[in-house]
């Protein structure tokens, strides 16, 4: 009888090995502690690959499955239980290599219940055919294992010695300890110190920290009357004046719950100093070691103790935040191993040193492509710079420079000086080179790939529409430090049911007003091209905001990314004059804005006289001549009265379509008799004005932008519940779409989740082009269309449009930018009718 329960603790991420002999119980201690899919059996993967998992000779292969299936789990981070006999050293020593490659902690949970158990189990068994004498080799193997297995790898060795503990025992996953996930803040992430605690006690201040003091004035805890949380990146140590007061601080805050602290690799080198190793004594550690003499020995064991526990990364706020002393690629985060350590603490060198005899460390940081932001110091910069999602905040306090920390999650710096240049720096701090901003690689975009986006959900990618996109993007599109949104498709309303009308306000009123819509606005529909306009103030402005440096100030692209006109640079200024108000209104020195170019035929004139006019001309010379032969059939006594009616019709509706495209038709000359629509202010310096505004807003700031080149969007808004409202509004519709207009845009004032961005309601003859010259002809043919799948890619587009500018704005890198615009282009490659 057991009297107190065996508790096994296991890894939360990491391999766990059930050793045992045939019959000991493995699989059933498999099934009542861990999920199915958390165990790969080898009989199981024998089975697969033989169809009997009795099957010997399979074993090779089955082991090669079983292999592939642990790696696979193991480099996506989760738990992985091998239920397999391992009581042999070379079974289980592939096995702790896997979990080592993919830098995880390895369990072994030995189930020891003895010869005679196993082989009374066994004959019970039909489906164990092997004799006794296989599990007395098992026995004797695992007898054999028992005495070394402590020391082949194994983060613990767990054994039960009987089938009694084997029942009574329970397992509880433990969570790594560099997975805080959490912890959400906000904290005040601090870099590299190196004993300069004055200006810690400085910057602390600045952060709106308060300083508790001992009977002696020395500051020994810090806390944030908002209940802010700190975070050092290492190196509180070496070099500076005060050591011991940074670590009495840091001590405080952390004992208190105030702070956490990753390990530096300067804390590592004072660890084996302390303990009498035999040390180089450089880099600023004579300095601590003298320091640290003057005072007490139990505040040096303290010092010991505290330096100890530090561990090398935190992975904090369900993943969005790593925080590591030099940095840590993706593919190490919540890792344990000590690869992971020693990148952590020392980043990833090439081997080389450089002219000052230090290490040359690779630029991992230009490649990162992970979605968590990596907060770290190591490398001393003049000032800390965003490098795809991560950056570097040692900005040398101890070399005379400052020191500085990171609000998050508000991505806001600050920084103190330093006192005075307390240590000469082996080498000058040099900038770090930021990564080429237009440098995106093909694999941030090829490939079928699934996006998470805040706007639009989880959205798949296919790798023929990735493969389209980049086609048109490689050989057609503007530079691409420009391109930073594309707007979406827009759906139409829902099919009218009234007489003549395929499309009608009162069924987008309708529409809105069922998905909790109160109020909307109702934008005349330019008949133009869409155009994005992205202005700088001046090229400066430009430089500094887009990384462009040939003395361009903005770009006008059209809905695919490609540029209006070959030059440009004369509609940029024009946009740029025209907006200059808001630039000061609004406290920026660029902005993006959504809009029509006009006229249609500025663009599209080859589509008008490729398309429609030709179909016009047709019809205008086909259909009087089927009249004057249908009027000499009738002077001849045949009955064609009907075909004669026909063809009036289609005459009257070849006028009318001819009519309707010619209105959108204006004569051009370069920029003469161009104008520009603005409808939208999407983005300015820190602002998602598309994500955070209302339509209200957009169409009050963007009336009062005035030129010869700008021409107001007219529109009026309408409360849903007023039915007068309503009416007005779709006699203005009426009166827009008969004077030759191409209709409106129904949105809502204010966005709202689940409802569509904005509809469409085109005009009857608007249609007209669209369907064709017959198109009243088959109108009920025509109320059957789909809108489904037009209406999933409008609020797709627009979701992923939103979330673009808003990680613009955020300053994330252009790569993570252009995944989500990228996957705009991508999603207009599905299959939708294109009249829609």
């Amino acid at each position: 009888m057991i009297d107190t329960p065996t508790v096994i603790n296991v890894p939360a991420m990491g391999l766990v090995l059930l050793v045992g002999i045939s019959g000991s119980g493995k699989s059933t201690f498999a099934r009542t502690h861990f999920r199915p899919t958390e165990v790969i059996s080898s009989d199981f993967c024998r089975g697969l690959v033989s169809d009997d998992e009795a099957d010997q000779s399979a074993t090779a292969d089955a082991f090669d499955v079983l292999h592939y299936i642990v790696g696979t789990r193991l480099r996506r981070g989760l738990l992985t239980v091998v239920d397999a006999t391992s009581v042999q050293p070379a079974a289980r020593a592939s096995l702790i290599k896997l979990a080592r490659e993919h830098d995880v902690l390895v369990d072994a949970i030995v189930l020891d219940v003895g010869e005679a158990v196993a082989i009374a189990r066994n004959q019970g068994r039909p489906d164990r055919t092997f004799g006794d004498r296989v599990i007395t080799r098992q026995q004797r193997d695992l007898d054999r294992s028992l005495r070394r297995i402590r020391k082949e790898g194994f983060r613990r060795v767990h054994v039960l010695h009987s089938a009694a503990e084997v029942d009574a025992a329970t397992v509880v996953r433990e969570r790594p300890w560099n997975d805080r996930r959490d912890l959400a803040g906000p904290f005040d992430i601090i870099g590299d110190v190196h004993g300069c605690a004055g200006e810690l006690r400085t910057l602390l201040a600045e952060l709106g920290w308060q300083l508790v003091l001992d009977d002696q004035g020395r500051a020994v805890d810090a806390y944030h009357p908002d209940g802010r949380m700190g975070l050092f990146v290492g190196d509180l140590v070496d070099r500076g004046p005060d050591t011991p007061g940074v670590l009495r601080l840091v001590m405080g805050m952390i004992k208190a719950g105030h702070a956490l602290c990753v390990c530096g690799n300067h804390e590592a080198k004072l660890i084996r100093a302390l303990r009498g190793a035999k040390v180089q004594v450089r880099h600023g550690l004579a300095e601590s070691l003298a320091q640290l003499e003057a005072e007490p020995e139990e505040f040096r064991a303290d010092v010991l103790a505290f330096l100890d526990g530090l561990i090398a990364h935190y992975v904090l706020d369900e993943g969005r935040l790593v925080v590591a002393h030099a940095g840590l690629k993706e593919a190490y985060h919540g890792r344990a191993s000590g690869r992971v350590r020693s990148f952590a603490l020392y980043g990833d060198t090439t081997g080389e040193t450089d002219e000052y005899g230090l290490p040359v460390r690779y630029p991992w940081a230009r490649d990162y492509r992970g979605s968590a932001m990596v907060v770290y110091g190591h490398t001393p910069t003049p000032e800390p710079e965003w490098i795809n999602n991560t950056i570097c905040l040692d900005t040398g306090v101890v070399f005379g420079g400052s020191l500085t920390a990171l609000r998050y999650p508000e991505r806001e710096l600050v920084s103190v000086p330093a006192e005075q240049q307390w240590y000469e720096p082996t080498r000058p701090l040099i900038k770090v080179a930021e990564r080429e901003p237009a440098a995106l690689r093909i694999d941030d975009v090829k490939g079928t790939r699934w996006l998470e986006s805040e706007h639009a959900g989880k959205i798949k990618i296919g790798e023929e529409h990735a493969a389209a996109a980049l086609e048109v993007m490689s050989r057609f599109a503007v530079d691409p430090r420009w391109l930073i949104y594309l707007p979406p498709t827009m759906a139409p309303a829902a099919t009218s049911k009234l007489d003549g009308y395929l499309e009608h306000p009162e069924t987008a009123f309708d529409e809105f007003a069922a998905a909790g819509v109160t109020e909307v606005v109702c934008e005349e529909k330019h008949m133009g091209s869409r155009a994005i306009a992205v202005i700088a103030r001046d090229a400066d402005a430009a430089e500094r905001r887009f990384g462009v440096t040939d003395g361009s100030t903005g770009v006008v692209y059209t809905r695919t990314g490609r540029p209006f006109f070959a030059e440009v640079g004369e509609l940029v200024e024009r946009i740029r004059t025209a907006v200059l108000p808001l630039f000061d209104e609004l406290e920026t020195d660029w902005l993006v804005l959504d809009g029509e170019l006009l006229p249609w035929s500025a663009k599209a004139l080859p589509l008008i006289q490729d398309q429609y006019a030709a179909v016009g001309a047709a019809a205008g010379a086909s259909l009087p001549a089927v009249a004057a032969g249908l009027a000499a059939a009738t002077a001849r006594g045949l009955e064609v009265a009907a075909l004669i009616d026909r063809t009036a019709r289609r005459r009257a509706n070849a006028e009318a379509y001819r009519r309707a495209y010619r209105s959108f038709v204006r004569p051009t000359s370069g920029l003469t008799g161009v104008t520009y629509a603005p409808f939208q202010i999407l983005a300015a310096e820190g602002k998602a004005l598309g994500v955070t505004e209302s339509h209200r807003w957009h169409l009050e700031q963007l009336g009062r932008v005035a030129g010869e080149l700008i021409t107001p969007t007219r529109h009026r808004f309408v409360e849903l519940g007023s039915a007068e409202q309503r009416a007005e509004a779709t006699q203005w519709w009426l009166d827009l779409t008969e004077a030759g207009g191409e209709g409106m845009v129904i949105k809502p004032v204010i966005a709202k989740r689940g409802a569509q961005p904005g509809l469409k309601v085109r005009g009857r003859e608007y249609l007209r082009i669209i369907y064709g010259p017959d198109y009243t002809d088959a109108l009920d043919l025509l109320r059957n269309r789909g809108l489904g799948r037009k209406r999933s890619l409008a609020s797709r587009e627009h979701g992923l449009g939103l979330d673009a500018l808003i990680r613009f704005v955020a300053g994330e890198p252009l790569w993570r930018v252009h995944q989500l615009v990228f996957a705009v282009l991508a999603l207009e490659s599905e299959p939708v009718d294109p009249r829609l």
